[in-house]
């Protein structure tokens, strides 16, 4: 059995991803990429499979219409290597988003900031402890 994760978007897919790239520039990679053909979603993603720290992950343009998206009830928590890299991904991820808990150090992280981006993705950027701590 494997489990990957699905993220079902109606139409800013490919923004998604470009999004998520500058966000995470050395740690995504996008593996596979189709496109819809002629009709209303021409260009769209119809599939799109891409790796994030080591996690890989499927998206597509659905073309059948639905009152849902995302919420924060389910993130996407990732533990960044440094400060850097976090205060990076929280400015790219967050700009035109939503934050739901502001980027500070708290009592269970060193440094954390729970946010949505622009597509309504909710994320969990985490800078542990050190492990020496």
């Amino acid at each position: 059995m494997h489990a990957t994760p699905f993220l079902m978007f109606q139409g800013d897919a490919q923004d998604a991803l470009m999004l998520w790239k500058r966000a995470f520039p050395d740690h995504l990679e996008v593996t596979a990429l189709d496109h819809h053909g002629a009709g209303e979603f021409e260009g769209k993603i119809a599939r799109a499979h891409f790796t994030l720290g080591g996690t890989q992950w499927h998206v597509l343009d659905s073309d059948i219409p639905h009152g849902f998206t995302f919420t924060p009830s389910t993130s996407i928590f990732i533990d960044c290597d440094d400060e850097a890299q976090l205060r990076h991904a929280a400015k790219v991820l967050g700009a035109d988003g939503k934050v739901m808990m502001p980027l500070d150090a708290y009592e269970f992280s060193a440094m954390f900031t729970w946010l949505s981006d622009v597509h309504g993705v909710s994320w969990q950027l985490n800078l542990p402890f050190p492990a020496d701590a």
